[in-house]
């Protein structure tokens, strides 16, 4: 250790895993022991020779403020990638771009969306929600009515059950972690405890399940068992601290966290109370996982726990040897994360990652690893781990059990299997260029 680091208590730059990893506790400190740090690594100039020369905008007044403001001209690449560019009719879906976002959460214009009739647009003066079936007094609430009552909010991630399906393929697809795993994203939600609403309107206690059901053009609906209802569901009216977005759900929603996507309906409309499940189209034939040995998997609610690396990932690449930080999403629908392992050599070694709080229930949560790359070929990796004891599973072993797909249907990224949380692999060669690999 150096005698700076020494002085200052700083922890050391020493590898702790193979191909390159540093102790996680070096981001975990004080700022002057990141800066120091990377200092001492030598990626970071010192200040600059000569004094800073006054730029054009600098000598101009700006542009006025606009009521509502939007992304620089310079952002105009960081946008969703859409499954029907040109209007064509069919399930539309809109990836979120994690390889060009930092943080936690997914701003409320690149939340992931998948539409399977279009976008309605709904008057939320004339939007209706209704609860009835087996109940003492069917209730009904418009946007007006539900904002009345104490809202309540949470961090929660919505994932569709279809993210990540491309990585059932055989061989793995290059493209971006957009295209990968875009079709999950995480926000702070607000809105009304589900429970409070079927509470109020005297649910009857032999009912097991509810069928909630969407004012889209196909009615969307699907089974929801009560115990669900009444441990953290939400009916939201507020994304990020603003009205939901048309097309994740406007004017209101149900958010079951940790649960598959399709499964949280948007444009909500009808809550019926029942004793069995509706056997409904796309729980039994849309989102149903099928199993090796043609069995099917129905039912299976859970998002389970998952990551990936955002940066560096394919799209990017590493310009010159030095320290990098690996930086990524961890999630999983049964809890919180614990921790995160990160590998650089495919799985031969692993390092603790730093996790940047706070740290919520059924929510993302960001990891960093600082990496000193030596321009050697390397492997990297991602493995998280959530309160429950729950490990994300090696690729091997998830084929083992979930299968692959032996080839793609209707898009070139909409594959069959659903429910795919193994581990992501990025190869860096030496020139710095990255690809997907399976390892």
């Amino acid at each position: 250790m150096s005698q700076w680091r020494r002085r200052h208590g700083a922890p050391s730059l020493d590898v702790v895993a193979g191909n390159g990893l540093i102790d996680r506790r070096v981001l975990l400190g004080r700022g002057i022991t990141i800066a120091g740090g990377l200092a001492a690594a030598g990626t970071v100039s010192g200040a600059a020779a000569e004094p800073l020369v006054d730029a054009p905008w600098s000598r101009a007044v700006g542009e006025p403020m606009p009521a509502v403001q939007t992304p620089s001209a310079f952002e105009k690449d960081v946008t969703r990638a859409l499954s029907n560019p040109n209007g064509e009719f069919r399930t539309s879906h809109a990836r979120t771009p994690h390889h060009r976002l930092g943080g936690t959460v997914t701003p409320n214009g690149l939340h992931f969306s998948i539409n399977h009739g279009g976008v309605p647009n709904i008057d939320p003066a004339e939007h209706k929600l209704v609860i009835h079936g087996m109940v003492r007094r069917p209730l009904e609430f418009t946007l007006e009515s539900l904002a009345r009552y104490p809202l309540v909010t949470r961090m929660a991630f919505v994932e569709c059950a279809g993210n990540s399906a491309p990585m059932f393929a055989k061989e793995p697809l290059q493209t971006t972690v957009q295209m990968l795993h875009g079709l999950v994203s995480n926000a702070e939600w607000t809105g009304v405890p589900l429970s409070v609403l079927l509470d109020e309107a005297g649910i009857d206690p032999t009912a097991k399940w509810l069928v909630a059901e969407g004012a889209d053009a196909q009615f969307l609906d699907r089974s929801v068992p009560v115990k669900k209802a009444y441990d953290d569901a939400l009916i939201a009216i507020y994304q990020n601290g603003e009205h939901l977005m048309p097309g994740n759900g406007y004017p209101m929603r149900l958010l079951l966290p940790g649960y598959q996507g399709n499964m949280n309906v948007k444009y909500l409309r009808r809550i019926k109370v029942i004793d069995q499940p509706a056997y409904s189209y796309f729980e039994t034939k849309n989102y149903s996982q099928i199993l090796p040995g043609g069995k099917t998997w129905r039912f299976h609610f859970l998002m389970e726990v998952k990551s990936f690396i955002t940066h560096p990932s394919f799209g990017h690449s590493i310009k010159q040897p030095g320290l990098y930080a690996i930086s990524g999403l961890a999630y999983s629908g049964t809890g919180r994360i614990s921790k995160v392992m990160v590998s650089a050599d495919g799985g031969k070694s692993w390092g603790e990652a730093a996790l940047q709080g706070p740290i919520h229930d059924k929510a993302f949560t960001r990891f960093v690893m600082p990496w000193r790359w030596d321009g050697q070929p390397a492997i990297l990796q991602s493995r998280a781990y959530d309160d429950g004891g729950n490990v994300q599973p090696l690729r091997a072993e998830f084929v083992a059990l979930r299968g692959e797909a032996s080839r793609p249907v209707a898009t070139p990224l909409t594959f069959p299997n659903q429910h795919y949380n193994s581990i992501t692999s990025w190869a860096v060669d030496s020139s710095g260029a990255i690809k997907h690999v399976y390892a």
